[in-house]
């Protein structure tokens, strides 16, 4: 961990009183209610889309400003291609938009955007903004901002196995050497597959097909805010929940 992401969490580990070793390096957050949110309000679903990406650049920085080193957002899953063919258009016309828009942003910041998901099926200009923005900010070292768009937790061990298959059917490695380890190596997102705490707003009490691999340990917390009304004192309230737990990962430790 660098100088910068240590002074970060030190400084909101005091605000918070909370230790800093408590504070969750790698969250993922499941956004969900934006269109139940716009439909309270009496306006059209992608209201509620165009709101909710207004939060997430908001999270983004506040995550930033906390000293978290990777934070995983699930945007558009590989089984909400059978939402109605109007909102899927105007959810990809988002994506193009705010792809280009959040540049300045993540350059300021010196935040990586990193892509999880398959581009099979994306639109060919979302597609486009996607790579760009990944490459204007590949050189980036500050906190990786990681995009789950087209994205399915099957999917992504599917394809692992698959690259798994191929590479032991070349000869380039054999069945005995793949472990634990090999296989996360394997991931759409390598260096983001250990996950700390997962968030998940508006209330719902699923996983939805989300980083299964990586949430084997993680701990959960749920809100029952919609996600356009996430805000920061949101995600601090879940980062000191967070911090009051015990993590085992299978042992059994004392009380105390």
């Amino acid at each position: 961990m660098t100088k910068d992401f240590e002074k970060k969490r030190k400084d909101t580990a005091r605000r918070l009183g909370i230790a800093p070793e408590k504070i969750p390096r790698r969250i993922a957050i499941i956004m969900d209610g934006n269109g139940r949110w716009a439909q309270n309000r009496g306006q059209p679903r992608i209201i509620g889309h165009q709101q909710g990406g207004k939060t997430v650049q908001k999270i983004a920085l506040d995550c930033v400003a906390v000293g978290v080193e990777s934070l995983i957002l699930y945007s558009f899953s590989s089984e909400n291609w059978k939402r109605p063919k109007e909102e899927i258009a105007g959810l990809m016309k988002l994506y193009r938009q705010y792809l280009v828009g959040i540049r300045p942003l993540l350059k300021k910041n010196n935040v990586k955007l990193l892509h999880l998901g398959r581009l099979e099926g994306l639109p060919e200009n979302v597609v486009e903004e996607l790579d760009k923005t990944q490459q204007l900010t590949a050189g980036h070292t500050g906190m990786k901002l990681g995009l789950a768009l087209n994205y399915g937790g099957r999917n992504e061990i599917i394809d692992a196995c698959k690259k798994i298959a191929s590479k032991c059917k070349s000869g380039e490695m054999e069945v005995d050497d793949i472990d634990r380890d090999t296989f996360a190596g394997h991931l759409y997102r390598p260096q983001m597959t250990e996950l700390d705490l997962l968030i998940r707003t508006a209330g719902e009490r699923r996983v939805s097909n989300f980083l299964l691999w990586q949430i084997s340990y993680s701990e959960f917390y749920v809100t029952d805010v919609f996600w356009p009304d996430f805000d920061k004192t949101d995600l601090e309230e879940a980062i000191k929940d967070y911090a009051y737990r015990q993590r085992r990962f299978g042992d059994v430790k004392s009380s105390g």
